[in-house]
């Protein structure tokens, strides 16, 4: 009898790995039908949605290069004092902060509220501010979970399904870059954007709406949760008066990123590295103990943020070729979760990237200064990219396709981000190159040349790799 249950045990585990092989197969074709490209091109978002505090613009996501890499990508503005309201997604996020600071607020389910309001401070000064909350008519207290600060340069993971805000607490507008992998296999619904709001709303009743070029209209809409449902179901299941439910459910007059008053955002956030440590075990400790089934090891006290400024913390440096910063799953683990990552790069002026392919991820690239020419060859042999890219534009280098970019003369900074949390390049030139790997008589027949040119094709740059210095700089190591 037990043996008969293990046996239905086993074919039903079979099953659902078959069934969810094949799910993968899909997904895997369909991704592949759509990078049948015969053109790539660097592109402008297309689509704004302006907002009280601030902007939101879309880049096309039905466009063939984003079909093929499977992500959306949108250039948000947040204003001084404004905040973008609270958002979840079925897919990851990844987010850039191009200009700017303020603080980030994740919610995980499950995990604990270990910030509290008045902790720290001495009695007289909580009972200023509880006195001073009553008669704005906030609570005495406030428990919440940790919120994380940003600046520029900064890259933010968000994992999918978390909801999520932004608050500007600065002084100029902070900018964010932000890209969806709408092909992650924790996206089960479609393979088009979606963005679930519990507050505010656009697109179809309010006085906003989202516009494309032309004016045309937008297929988006974003709408709150909220608004749908039964005014008495959610009273009764929050135990609140209708009333208050119906105000959370108004779009007419709200947008996605609103004005708030100065004094009104009092929120408990970490100031230096080390009391941001230190307030993470007493919280862990006080909250949790030492471990609540594995979730405190996972997710609760994962690090979301990482740096792509750092010059110390370079992966590749070349004295006058540029430098380059790559966050992957081992710099910022919770990227092993998310299944993406993201690179810098600082190229000098007139500075060469040794032509490559990425083995393992496609990579969408926007442009945060400078310009640079860049080239992308297909498998049949032919140019499908041959374009200066320009600072805010945005372009797509599917899996595979051979590229190379030369700096401007202003030289050339960009962000990649990456669909693999540990992504891969073979670059054609310098010491990890594929000819450098290959015997000379390989080179020598391939291309019909004499054993003198297929050195020089092995090693003249062989003391380099990636940004390679114009002929006129050369360094003489990387």
């Amino acid at each position: 009898m037990g043996g008969t249950k293990i046996l239905v045990a086993l074919s039903l585990c079979l099953m659902v790995s078959c069934t969810m092989g094949q799910i993968s197969h899909k997904r895997l074709s369909y991704s592949a039908q759509q990078c049948r490209l015969n053109r790539l091109s660097s592109t402008e978002p297309n689509q704004r949605i302006e907002c009280e505090g601030g902007l939101i613009e879309l880049w096309d996501e039905s466009d063939e290069q984003y079909q093929c890499s499977g992500i959306q990508s949108m250039r948000v503005t947040v204003q001084p004092n404004s905040l973008s309201l609270p958002n979840y997604h079925p897919s990851p996020r990844l987010i850039y902060i191009e200009r700017g600071e303020g603080i980030l607020g994740v919610t995980f389910p499950g995990c604990p509220e270990s910030y509290q309001s008045g902790r720290g401070r001495s009695e007289e000064g909580r009972r200023g501010e509880e006195e001073e909350e009553e008669s704005r008519g906030y609570s005495q207290r406030d428990l919440h979970q940790k919120v994380h600060r940003f600046r520029t340069g900064d890259v933010l993971a968000i994992p999918p399904g978390a909801v999520h805000w932004c608050y500007n607490d600065g002084n100029e507008d902070f900018v964010a870059i932000i890209v969806n992998d709408l092909n992650n296999p924790s996206n089960q619904l479609d393979q088009n954007f979606r963005a679930f709001y519990l507050a505010g709303g656009v697109g179809s009743s309010g006085k906003r709406s989202i516009r494309g070029v032309g004016d045309r209209q937008s297929r988006h809409q974003f709408q709150n949760i909220f608004s749908a449902f039964d005014p008495r179901l959610m009273a009764e299941a929050f135990d609140v008066p209708q009333e208050l439910i119906r105000k959370m459910q108004q779009t007419e007059d709200r947008d996605l990123i609103v004005r708030v008053e100065k004094g009104e955002m009092r929120i408990l956030s970490p100031r230096t590295d080390r009391e941001e440590g230190e307030e993470e075990y007493e919280s862990r400790r006080r909250y949790m103990g030492l471990d609540v089934n594995g979730l405190d090891e996972t997710f609760c006290s994962m690090k979301l943020r990482h740096s792509l400024n750092h010059r110390r913390e370079a992966d590749v440096y070349s004295r006058h070729g540029g430098r380059l910063n790559i966050v992957n799953e081992h710099k910022l683990p919770i990227l092993r979760h998310l299944d993406m990552s993201v690179e810098k790069g600082h190229m000098y002026p007139n500075t060469l990237y040794s032509p490559h392919w990425a083995v393992n991820s496609h990579s969408v690239v926007y442009v945060v200064n400078g310009e640079a020419h860049i080239q992308v060859v297909e498998s049949n042999g032919e140019t499908v990219m041959d374009d200066k890219v320009r600072e805010g534009e945005m372009f797509v280098i599917p899996q595979f396709y051979a590229v190379t970019a030369r700096a401007g003369s202003n030289g050339f900074e960009y962000v990649s981000f990456k669909t693999t949390s540990s992504p891969m390049k073979s670059p054609l030139v310098g010491y990890t190159s594929v000819f450098r790997a290959m015997p000379l008589q390989v080179l020598t027949n391939a291309y019909q040349v004499s054993p003198s040119q297929a050195q020089q094709l092995k090693y003249n740059r062989e003391h380099q790799t990636f940004f390679l210095p114009s002929r006129g700089q050369r360094s003489s190591f990387n």
